[in-house]
């Protein structure tokens, strides 16, 4: 076995290559450009300030500057890098004038560092010295032939400190001048270009560091007058100008709002951020709201409340006006949580979604007579111990009875009413309905206040869903249609009749107001959360009170605290309306029409009622033919509508879904004069079934035709098409 021995120099030179092969490595590293991600400056809907978002300890900015306007690159060349477009990423001119101008001194009177160096520091602080300085050295050569001088310029404009926790050029525009940096003056860029030699001694916002920048920014205009890039009257100009300049100053960032401004950073963490984000905030509103939230909630706090939560929003956009995620911003009573997002129990808010999904299906219509009764085999009682025997829809929900809607559970389904509470946005679906049961009705099923007006907003946007908006330009998805416009009129005129909340709501309290408002109030399981919700043609209010420990509270319930609140808002907001002027009536569903029935019957009132009760009913029913449980008698004439999808809708299939719940109901209206009928899709048949009866037709992807049809003859409904994805 031949044995190899190396020499003495052999093994120098081989570790001299490796200690410059790593060397080399390390350098090449280091003069990676480094992209730090631009952070954001918020702003209300009407652009007062809120904040800015996405800042780490190095502060804000970092806006990439995708061309350098050359007025900025000449002003940042005459007083950083003069001969920057000639030397390698080190000037030997200035190294030699440093070198000359520091011999002999104590300490240093004079630098060398180009713009490549400067880069080469800003992208690794290290203290200074002799070997941090020939790494910066090396690094800057080795930057400037890898990228050229075009982008370690840009590079340089994207990193520099102007000071107030600003880096960049074109951040630091925007924020001393609220200007693209295109737009800069002369005087703006001379006063900017002047700041980073020193931004916390040329602090534009103090007026000692105004004025030490006004003086580097005449020299600045010198040099460029010198070389003739300025003319004379453009100096001139300049000159005159840059002692005027107003620089911007923005207010401290309001305290009130510093839970919106957290959420919307979150909400952009994983998206492209903008650079300048108008929220969909009213800082206006929300101060509004924030203090009659905190007064409302002092008066409470001897009964044990401690924390608020409030969100305003606009029912037809879904745009978020004002959050209060906490009574303050503090550690205080956990005031530093957000409890618009924390999902707690919503005791009775998630009622009307039961109630629109039995509807929706078909298993009840408004003039359907409900029982309230002990005996109801559901292990669920009311809360107040009480028992209203028959009542209609109406009744029940604006009366929050928990015997009648766990009853609705039960005869629409344990699990369909689980995944339609799900497609509102009301869970995740992480647990199954058999977790809840029954409980689904009184508050077993935890969610959020943030997800709560969600789905409320849909009641009142005719059925149509929409994502929560917190600012301008944010990226969702469509709406999409989860109730039929019918239904959602009707819930919401259930929930605007205080008639309806009668014996259980006394007249005249928090749940009423001198102009058209849906309330509905829930209270979780020994008092320890209250919550309402209350929408009108402008607002939509969503309110929690509450522990952050979690303990009950001293008999407040959503009707004694959360809807108080809700109430003062929404005068507030309404402000001239609230003197009863305002329009009387939500829209009617369409198609149908206001009658007197009996509470007691659901049958038109003969007069000998004890208490009528107005509701909707079809237009072609008879007086004696508005509940479901009456005979279906062949008319003269017959008319088959389909109520059930919407023409022309969209629906979105959840994937994670479970095949035998993935299904569309297919409805007609009321009054179709005929006992059966035969569905068809794509013009095809898929089931006979009685004419009050819903279907569930599994779903299948793309565009589809739907149709009812005459088992005989040529009767047939308007054929409608809907789409699947």
């Amino acid at each position: 076995m031949a044995c190899w021995r190396l020499s003495r120099r052999q093994s120098v030179g081989i570790a001299c290559g490796l200690a410059f092969a790593g060397m080399a490595a390390f350098i090449w590293h280091r003069s990676t450009f480094i992209e730090p991600r631009p952070t954001a400056i918020l702003s209300d809907r009407h652009g007062a300030f809120l904040g800015q978002i996405g800042g780490t300890e190095r502060g804000y900015g970092y806006w990439p500057v995708s061309q350098v306007p050359q007025r900025v690159s000449a002003a940042i060349l005459a007083l950083e890098d003069k001969r920057f477009w000639d030397h390698p990423g080190v000037d030997p001119v200035a190294v030699a004038r440093a070198m000359r101008s520091n011999l002999g001194e104590v300490r240093r009177v004079s630098g060398a560092s180009t713009l490549a160096m400067q880069v080469a520091r800003m992208q690794h602080p290290a203290a200074r010295g002799y070997i941090a300085k020939a790494i910066e050295t090396a690094t800057a050569i080795v930057m400037t032939a890898r990228y050229g001088r075009e982008r370690v310029l840009q590079q340089y404009l994207r990193l520099v400190p102007f000071g107030q926790n600003s880096h960049g050029i074109a951040h630091a525009a925007r924020w001393y001048f609220d200007k693209p940096v295109e737009d800069l003056s002369w005087a703006e860029i001379a006063l900017l270009s002047a700041i980073p030699q020193s931004p916390a001694a040329m602090n534009p916002a103090a007026d000692s560091g105004r004025l030490r920048a006004i003086a580097r920014g005449h020299r600045a205009l010198a040099r460029l007058h010198d070389r003739h890039v300025l003319t004379d009257a453009e100096f001139s100009h300049a000159e005159d100008d840059i002692d005027h300049l107003v620089i911007q100053k923005h207010p401290p960032r309001p305290a009130d709002a510093l839970h919106l401004v957290l959420e919307t950073e979150a909400l952009t963490e994983t998206a492209k951020r903008p650079e300048r984000i108008s929220s969909t905030i009213d800082l206006a509103l929300e101060k509004r709201v924030t203090a009659l939230a905190r007064q409302r909630l002092d008066t409470l706090r001897g009964q044990g409340a401690e924390q608020t939560a409030v969100m305003v929003v606009d029912p037809g956009t879904a745009e978020v006006l004002a959050l209060v995620g906490s009574s303050r911003y503090s550690a205080a009573q956990s005031g530093m949580i957000d409890y618009a997002l924390r999902a707690r129990s919503p005791g009775s808010t998630l009622k009307p979604f039961v109630y629109a999904h039995a509807l929706e299906r078909g298993d009840i219509v408004p003039s359907s007579i409900l029982i309230d009764d002990p005996d109801n085999g559901t292990g669920i009682d009311n809360a107040d111990r009480r028992f209203l025997g028959p009542l209609l829809p109406r009744q029940a929900l604006g009366n929050s009875r928990n015997v009648p809607a766990a009853k609705l559970i039960r005869v629409s389904g344990l699990s369909q009413t689980h995944w339609f509470l799900g497609n509102l946005g009301l869970h995740d679906g992480n647990r199954p309905a058999e977790r809840y049961g029954l409980t689904l009705a009184v508050g077993g099923l935890p969610t959020g206040l943030d997800r709560l007006v969600t789905a409320y907003a849909a009641l009142a946007n005719d059925g149509m869903l929409r994502p929560l908006k917190w600012y301008d330009r944010q990226e969702l998805p469509e709406a999409r249609r989860v109730l039929s416009a019918q239904t959602a009129r009707e819930i919401t005129a259930f929930l605007a009749d205080p008639m309806a909340r009668l014996p259980s709501f006394a007249r005249m309290g928090s749940t009423e107001y001198p102009f058209p408002v849906a309330v509905k109030t829930g209270t979780s399981q020994g008092y320890r959360d209250a919550w309402v919700v209350a929408y009108s043609e402008k607002y939509l209010v969503g309110v929690w009170i509450g522990r952050p420990d979690g303990r009950p509270m001293a008999g407040l319930s959503g009707a004694t605290s959360a809807a108080m609140v809700a109430h003062d808002i929404l005068i507030d907001l309404h402000g001239a309306d609230s003197d009863g002027l305002a329009d009387g009536e939500f829209r009617p569903p369409a198609g149908l029409r206001p009658a007197t029935l009996c509470a007691a019957t659901g049958k038109p009132s003969d007069g000998h009622c004890d208490h009528v009760l107005t509701e909707f009913v079809p237009q072609s029913s008879a007086p004696d033919a508005v509940r479901p449980e009456s005979p279906i008698s062949a008319p003269a004439e017959v008319h088959l509508r389909i109520a059930t999808p919407n023409n022309h809708a969209t629906f979105i299939q959840n994937p994670e879904m479970p095949a035998t719940l993935a299904f569309l109901p297919l409805r007609l209206m009321p009054g179709a004069g005929l006992p059966q009928v035969v569905w068809y899709v794509d013009g095809k048949p898929f089931q006979v079934a009685d004419a009050g009866e819903t279907l569930h037709w599994p779903l299948s992807g793309g565009r589809h035709r739907i149709q009812a049809r005459a088992p005989f003859g040529e009767t047939r409904s308007a054929e409608i098409e809907i789409t699947i994805r």
